[in-house]
């Protein structure tokens, strides 16, 4: 990596909320800075640049997708002020960060994703019957100024070329304004304001601020004695976690963009899949095999979207009863299973989230097929049940008769399945602790915040997205199975939309019955 420049010549105001991650930058690397400081250089590297041919855009497919999520959002706060920041970089050691990555309801109600700015804030500001939509973000510096060659968190010498406010505006066809704007939103802050409190901390805490000392100079030219309202919104904050859960409700039925997204983020995955199974004689011979699996789909994620959409569970042998194994720093041995839990992230955002469980040698034995069946079987009944009106917490009821009938039936359980499945015994989930379905979005397990009542006890609809995940899982020494079971881990899971009338399963064309697995493993080896 180049060697991080001195930012301690960049225009960076330390009142503005883009100003800290630049300055802390700067305070990091100042010993060790070689920049140039001459006026000579400064002259010399400003001038001389050919002039910038770029026309506008038309707006993005999903700006207008965004536009009627916004809306929703408006009509949920009538008359209260909104903050939705994208948040900042995120350190990972000294200089260095992680890939930036907005905050989801962020990128939902804006359309802006991979290609988004770190410190951006959407704020919905009330006008008449509903909200004026402004993004704030850091505006692009002249090349006549240091930022541009002395900044190494947003000068384009160092990241590359940044968007224009215009150029923004008219991507996500919504107004936009220069993020040092944003410090006369703060003064106009009152406890009539709402912020996404989790997106970006600091941000959030000039918020807190600005909303107790609106707060305080109301109680003073009131002659009040107290402020009991600002006293409990500053304590409790119950205002702000209703804003973060609408936000999260409103991703539980997709949209049409939202729907094709996630279908293109599940082909991506299958893709990524096949070229690991291609893999197989490589990944085999090292010592380290599992990594070579976690690279090579990182490839196809990185190649066709932003990145994976979460770290990728590449486990093998006994690794695979590890419910989250994400080290993957095992050997890959013929004989073995590998349980391959991978999505593909769009450059939107939206995830897949697939799992397969495949033999390494292209061969199930006997008992790794007996615990397959068991786990298919018990998919198969959960999508079965798939359709508007049911409960969604019935998806996982359903996939639980089916294994605790099936751990019941190979002797594992001290009592009958059905005795097993009564709410105060549950002998079965020792083999699988984990539930069998999330919603799935623009995260990995989306729509986290909405109230249960919604959620785990909602009503199932149409445009619905989650995933169907059974599996069962026989720890190495647990005495409570034959021996021939211990270290056998597998987990099946595909991604379900559910439709007017039904379901459908977009990873349904990703192998997934026992002949079917295994042709697809000796197939991919020619």
């Amino acid at each position: 990596m180049s060697e991080t420049t001195d930012t301690s010549t960049a225009p960076v105001s330390t009142d503005t909320p883009e100003s800290s991650e630049a300055t802390q930058t700067a305070d990091r690397n100042r010993n060790r800075s070689t920049t140039p400081g001459s006026e000579h250089f400064k002259e010399f590297i400003s001038t001389e640049w050919a002039e910038r041919d770029e026309p506008l855009p038309a707006p993005r497919e999903q700006a207008a997708f965004a536009a009627a999520r916004r809306a929703k959002v408006s009509a949920a706060f009538p008359g209260l002020r909104l903050v939705i920041p994208a948040g900042e970089m995120k350190q990972r050691a000294n200089d260095t960060e992680y890939p930036y990555r907005a905050h989801s309801a962020f990128a939902h109600l804006t359309g802006w994703g991979s290609d988004s700015e770190p410190g951006a804030v959407l704020v919905l500001e009330p006008s008449g019957d509903g909200h004026d939509a402004t993004v704030y973000f850091r505006e692009r510096a002249g090349r006549d100024s240091d930022e541009f060659y002395a900044n190494p968190a947003i000068g384009e010498f160092w990241i590359g070329p940044r968007p224009s406010l215009a150029h923004v505006a008219a991507d996500l066809a919504v107004a936009t304004r220069d993020i040092r704007d944003f410090d006369a939103v703060v003064d106009r802050i009152d406890t009539a304001t709402l912020v996404l409190r989790e997106a970006d901390p600091e941000l959030t805490e000039r918020v807190d601020n600005a909303r107790v000392r609106f707060a305080a100079e109301k109680a003073l030219s009131e002659n009040a004695q107290d402020t009991p309202f600002s006293i409990e919104f500053n304590a409790e904050h119950e205002p702000d976690d209703d804003l973060a859960r609408v936000v999260s409700e409103l991703r539980l039925v997709k949209d049409a963009f939202e729907i094709a997204e996630l279908q293109a983020a599940v082909d991506s995955t299958a893709r990524g899949f096949g070229e690991v199974l291609a893999e197989l004689p490589r990944i085999t011979s090292e010592v380290r095999g599992e990594r070579v699996i976690e690279g090579v789909f990182a490839t196809r994620a990185r190649l066709e979207g932003n990145d994976v959409g979460y770290g990728s569970i590449a486990a093998a042998g006994p690794h695979a009863t590890i419910l989250h194994w994400t080290r993957n720093d095992g050997p890959v041995v013929p004989g073995d299973l590998v349980l391959l839990d991978a999505g593909v992230e769009r450059d939107t955002y939206y995830t897949a989230d697939i799992t397969r469980t495949f033999p390494v040698n292209g061969t199930f034995s006997d008992v790794q097929r007996k615990v397959y069946e068991a786990v298919l079987e018990a998919a198969d009944a959960a999508f079965a049940i798939v359709k508007p009106g049911i409960v969604f917490r019935e998806v996982h009821a359903e996939a639980m008769k089916v294994i605790a009938k099936k751990t019941a039936e190979w002797g594992f359980l001290p009592v009958t399945a059905e005795e097993s499945l009564e709410p105060e015994n549950q002998y079965h989930r020792r083999y699988m602790v984990h539930g069998t379905s999330h919603h799935l979005g623009l995260d990995v397990h989306d729509c986290a915040q909405a109230r249960r009542e919604l959620y785990m006890d909602g009503t199932v609809e149409a445009g619905m997205v989650f995933t169907i995940e059974p599996g069962l899982y026989f720890q190495p020494d647990d005495l409570t199975v034959p021996e021939e079971f211990r270290g056998i881990g597998v987990r099946i899971e595909d991604d379900i939309l559910v439709t007017a009338d039904g379901a459908v399963n977009l990873s349904a064309a990703i192998p997934r019955t026992v002949d079917a697995v295994e042709a697809w493993v000796r197939g991919a080896q020619g």
